[in-house]
């Protein structure tokens, strides 16, 4: 599964974010009911969204990650003209998701690069 998503870490990104971006601005009584607090799908979202970058690392990895934050904060500001609210918690839920996405990665890519030391 890892070696799936390194592999095909732009097309998972890029769906993720184009997800984000459409939910993030349908106007509110379009939006399917979802059981859960909103903050948590704010992180989750952006948790998924940084891990397959995270995971491959490409060339400029770190700052497509900035640039998922920048994407995020634009959504906030937009969102009042669609018939949203912008928050500035939901922004902080999805800084946190970037980094615990991220973080997770890491750690994934470094257990299993001691993994394959061990057994090779």
């Amino acid at each position: 599964m890892i070696s799936f998503i390194k592999q095909y870490w732009r097309i998972i990104a890029l769906f993720t974010l184009t997800c984000i971006a459409i939910l993030s601005l349908l106007p509110a009584e379009n939006l399917p009911k979802v059981r859960g607090v909103d903050k948590t799908h704010h992180f989750l979202a952006y948790v998924a969204l940084a891990f397959p970058v995270a995971l491959r690392q490409p060339k400029y990895w770190q700052a497509i990650i900035v640039s998922f934050f920048v994407i995020s904060g634009i959504i906030e500001i937009v969102q009042p003209y669609v018939n949203r609210h912008g928050e500035w918690l939901d922004l902080l839920a999805n800084g946190l998701g970037l980094l615990t996405g991220t973080l997770i990665a890491l750690f994934f890519n470094k257990h299993r690069k001691r993994y394959k030391q061990r057994s090779g």
